[in-house]
């Protein structure tokens, strides 16, 4: 690869056709494909600005949203590959793209060395050596795919017939993925979805060429040890490998918030250090014993890289986490929102963001999957929310219906955040007579839901001026709460900068490590629990919330213990975090004595 930070996907739309924006300069970005409205009218759009043909796949035809996909991410790759080998072809030293693409890489970068010292070589009429061997060693960014395991909608036809297992969301994703002619990775993320992970088998591509390569890749996107390698066994023994572990911080991340039971970042990422070599020899034996059993032998033995992404804010964190935890790459997704090079947000969006504060940005039950999402108060989507309520109308028109899944009230699923679910929640809730206050905190509740669908893709279609009319210009945004200290809009060539140290984009401002950032959001999601649970209290929910204490406790104690080996920060800076380590407890302490 020649970067060594990858930006993942961000909401629907955001992130949507990033790779043509930077695939080029060899950076890797992730699309998510759980839209397949918005992948169709972005091929729409590019196709006119390419001056391509465009042949629509119209929502009535067979295995539209498989096909949708496929003809999107051609789409990416085939113009990918045309900038990619234009770019290659331009002359060096004239303040080209192609230079822009060696300057833009990693100082420690072999790649880039080379570019440096060809800068250097004294002979003229030789140089073109040097620039034919950089040329045959460059790389285009992957174009990564994401498919949250989970939204996994059922489908009907219009006899309120069920279509078949192929025929869900998530896996029509998926072979729309498959089918297509990229040669990049596929990110699950969200949980394991065994009909999912199954339906993987059906496609050659995942599978070892005579060479061992794989056309196709699965990455898994993962919050602790554990739950990575029961995934990656009940795959390995399918004979289909994970050649990447994305630990993302459980709170410390954008979009949907997937809180371990306390335990931090640290603690996991030492887990994997201490144990991968042990989990790459046991998946190792049960890959190639399935893979034989299908009758391919491997002829090398496979590769599995490690990475992090969640909260990530300086060089010096950055270096730290490959160093320390011997990892393979760092993933940067908020702080791209700030950049209008590389990401689709509309002009009101993005100043906001730029102007924000540590308390603009929270942890919401807002997603209708009943997750936690991160939040951002100054969105247009949370104003039209409070606007409809005012209006005795809350809710969303559920157009798109990718997020249906309660059948509370009605046989076939609804969404949580439609106009139809709330309005019957509310009347059910109508009917029990409470007091005021339980009343309103269980109104509070149901409204506080809203259209992710919309929400998550209006930014792209604003930005691009392809808003149908009528359309919800509203704008829902899930950015990190780290983003919080970026303030300001940057072009790339800072942002890549900053991420490598060649400048501090976040000079002179006071920013928590983000160790420390992640314990104190677990410890406030902790307080919360626990006034949430307190009224319906039992022996089972204080076990879990000790549980969670100690596995908080024991973050914190080994923090302690790494603070002497966080080598590339001053003193001061290592006094400041070690006196925040102990206020952190000080709090901890504090919640549970609360218990007693």
């Amino acid at each position: 690869m020649s970067h060594t930070f990858h930006i993942p996907v961000l909401g629907l739309g955001f992130s949507v056709d990033t790779p043509l924006k930077l695939a080029r300069y060899g950076i890797s970005s992730t699309v998510s494909i759980v839209d397949d409205e918005l992948v169709e009218r972005m091929r729409k759009h590019h196709s006119a600005k390419l001056n391509l043909p465009y042949t629509p796949i119209y929502k009535n035809e067979t295995d539209c949203r498989a096909r949708r996909i496929t003809a999107y991410l051609n789409l990416l790759n085939d113009e990918v590959t045309r900038q990619f080998e234009e770019l290659k072809q331009l002359p060096f030293n004239q303040n080209s793209d192609l230079d822009r693409y060696f300057d833009l890489l990693p100082p420690q970068s072999n790649l880039k060395q080379g570019y440096d010292l060809m800068q250097e070589y004294p002979y003229e009429n030789r140089r073109h050596i040097f620039e034919n061997i950089l040329r045959n060693n460059m790389k285009k960014g992957a174009i990564d795919v994401n498919i949250m395991s989970k939204v996994d909608k059922l489908n009907f036809d219009t006899d309120g017939q069920y279509t078949g297992d192929e025929n869900t969301d998530a896996l029509a994703s998926l072979r729309g993925f498959a089918q297509s002619n990229l040669e990049s990775s596929l990110i699950l993320s969200a949980g394991m979805n065994p009909r999912l992970y199954s339906y993987l088998e059906r496609f050659k591509d995942f599978y070892p060429d005579e060479k061992g390569h794989l056309r196709k890749k699965i990455i898994l996107k993962v919050s602790d040890f554990r739950s990575a390698l029961i995934q990656a066994k009940f795959l390995a023994k399918k004979g289909l490998w994970v050649s990447e572990f994305r630990v993302e911080s459980g709170l410390n991340c954008g979009g949907h918030a997937f809180a371990t039971e306390g335990l931090l970042l640290g603690p996991i990422l030492e887990e994997f250090k201490q144990k991968r070599q042990a989990m790459l020899t046991e998946l190792s034996t049960m890959y190639n014993a399935a893979l034989a059993d299908k009758g391919i032998t491997l002829a090398t033995s496979p590769q599995q890289r490690i990475s992090v992404q969640g909260g990530i804010g300086t060089s010096l964190e950055d270096n730290f986490l490959m160093k320390h935890y011997q990892l393979d790459g760092t993933g940067w997704g908020s702080p791209f929102l700030l950049v209008p090079e590389a990401t689709n947000v509309d002009d009101e969006t993005l100043h906001q963001l730029a102007d924000s504060h540590e308390d603009d940005y929270y942890v919401s039950a807002a997603s209708p999957l009943g997750i936690l999402f991160n939040n951002f108060k100054g969105s247009t989507m949370e104003k039209q929310r409070i606007e409809r309520i005012k209006k005795g109308r809350p809710g969303s028109p559920c157009v798109k219906k990718y997020l249906c899944t309660n059948t509370e009230f009605t046989e076939q699923p609804i969404c949580t955040a439609s106009r139809e679910y709330q309005h019957l929640k509310i009347k059910q809730l109508d009917t029990l007579a409470l007091p005021v206050a339980e009343y309103q905190e269980q109104l509070e509740t149901i409204t506080e839901k809203v259209c992710l669908c919309e929400g998550l893709c209006a930014s792209a279609y604003i930005k691009n001026n392809m808003l149908k009319p009528r359309e919800s210009n509203a704008v829902a945004v899930c950015p990190g709460p780290n983003l919080a200290y970026f303030s300001g809009v940057y072009t790339l060539d800072e942002m890549v900068g900053h991420i490598y140290g060649k400048i501090n984009v976040l000079q002179n401002i006071e920013r928590p490590n983000l160790f420390i950032k992640e314990l104190n959001l677990y410890i406030e999601h902790l307080r919360k629990d626990m006034n949430i649970q307190v009224r319906e209290w039992s022996d089972k929910k204080e076990k879990l919330i000790l549980k969670f204490k100690d596995q908080v406790q024991a973050g914190i104690n080994y923090y302690k213990q790494l603070l002497p080996q966080i080598n590339n920060q001053t003193q001061d800076y290592l006094n400041k975090m070690y006196q925040d380590l102990i206020i952190s407890e000080t709090h901890l302490k504090a919640l549970t004595q609360a218990m007693v």
